[in-house]
């Protein structure tokens, strides 16, 4: 009888988040349909990207070098904010940039690290912002983006062309991550897939819905919009910056967010070591840092990802055949997932491990928060104590 209840739960979970969850799994929000047909970019638009980046000197140029390549048709300029670098990573990125013929356009800020309540990278945004605010001449939009992404041409046009035409606050892709190791073809489409089934990005780019997020490696926003909202103090402590942006933001307006083909990260996770320090960075974040939501997260891990393989081998019937449907359920919505990534449809019947090990990720994120080892990043500890 356990058995049976535990898998109609389950059922009924998967049931409720492919129906009802803002279809997360289709994968139907992307950049190439977020700009409407005939839209184009402003004349005489102005974008000013703002680069926070501590110790990137590896992917800098190759950075740097595809925003000051963009095919837009305004005026783009660059502002990298160099976050108590030991690399020469501000250098690297002045040398591409005299390189190219574009020095001009380049303008690197030096940032003293964070204050107390502040997280690295949100200070480092901040740094940036405060002197973008300071220009004699404001730009129409922001582009907030991380050192270790890398644009194809016109994705910058795009991006202002569909902001403009939705009068969006913010706009927002979801770059598309390496998957080349095995570790990434493991775990890189499973965390893109549990990202949106949080975040679900139709309901995000719907105003009636008060679901609310961004992703971090691009993020386009309105600077007096943001301003308004209160700038990046309003978030200084925040270890999930771009959904805590997502959430401010919309505050202001209309948000958009989206996969993109054409923005993609250049940072590598070759072993599972690198995935598992990538999550438990902020998972326990997630969580807001509470030991009872935690135990909800795994509860809910286990009903939803972990019952039903478990029930269709070890289980009594029906609770065996109602486990086999699940698990069949569970894997035909990650196949688009898959897809988008180039993998195997296959590997959506591993999706059951894949999630056993997100679920230790988080717990070892808890973990490290109570030994003071929370949001660390390049050798700063910023959870909150």
């Amino acid at each position: 009888m356990v058995s049976t209840l535990l898998a109609l739960a389950s059922l009924a979970a998967w049931l409720y988040l492919l129906i009802f969850n803002g279809g997360f799994w289709r994968l139907t929000e992307h950049d190439r349909k977020f700009a409407p047909p005939g839209a184009v970019v402003p004349a005489g638009s102005h974008v000013v990207a703002i680069v926070p980046a501590r110790d990137e000197a590896e992917v800098i140029a190759t950075s740097v070098a595809s925003l000051l390549r963009q095919d837009f048709p305004g005026r783009f300029d660059v502002v990298l904010v160099d976050d108590e670098s030991a690399d020469g990573t501000g250098d690297v990125a002045r040398a591409k940039a005299a390189e190219l013929g574009a020095a001009e356009r380049l303008t690197v800020l030096r940032s003293d690290g964070p204050t107390d309540g502040w997280t690295g990278k949100i200070a480092a945004m901040h740094r940036g912002f405060t002197y973008v605010r300071g220009l004699e001449k404001q730009p129409d939009f922001v582009l907030f983006c991380d050192a270790d992404i890398a644009f194809a041409p016109p994705t910058l046009a795009r991006l202002v062309a569909g902001a403009t035409a939705r009068g969006a606050a913010l706009s927002s892709l979801m770059v598309k991550l390496r998957c080349e190791s095995p570790a990434e073809k493991w775990f890189i489409p499973a965390f893109v897939f549990f990202f949106q089934m949080l975040y679900p990005f139709r309901s995000v780019n719907d105003p009636e819905s008060k679901v609310a997020g961004a992703a971090g490696g691009v993020m386009l926003v309105r600077p007096d919009a943001l301003a308004e909202a209160g700038g990046l103090p309003a978030i200084r402590g925040a270890l999930i910056d771009d959904c805590a942006l997502g959430v401010l933001m919309k505050s202001q307006g209309p948000i958009w967010l989206g996969l993109t083909d054409d923005a993609f990260s250049l940072r590598p996770y070759p072993h599972l070591a690198d995935i598992e320090r990538m999550v438990t960075r902020s998972a326990y974040a997630q969580l807001h840092y509470s030991p009872l939501e935690l135990a909800g997260a795994i509860f809910g891990m286990v009903v939803v990802y972990l019952a039903p393989p478990l029930l269709t081998f070890l289980g009594p019937s029906p609770a065996r055949e109602i486990g086999l449907v699940t698990w069949l359920i569970m894997a035909q919505a990650y196949m688009p997932s898959l897809r988008f990534y180039g993998l195997s449809w296959a590997r959506a019947l591993a999706l059951p491990a894949v999630a056993a090990c997100y679920t230790w990720f988080t717990a070892l994120s808890a973990w490290r928060h109570m030994r003071g080892r929370g949001g660390e990043w390049k050798g700063r500890y910023q959870a909150p104590a």
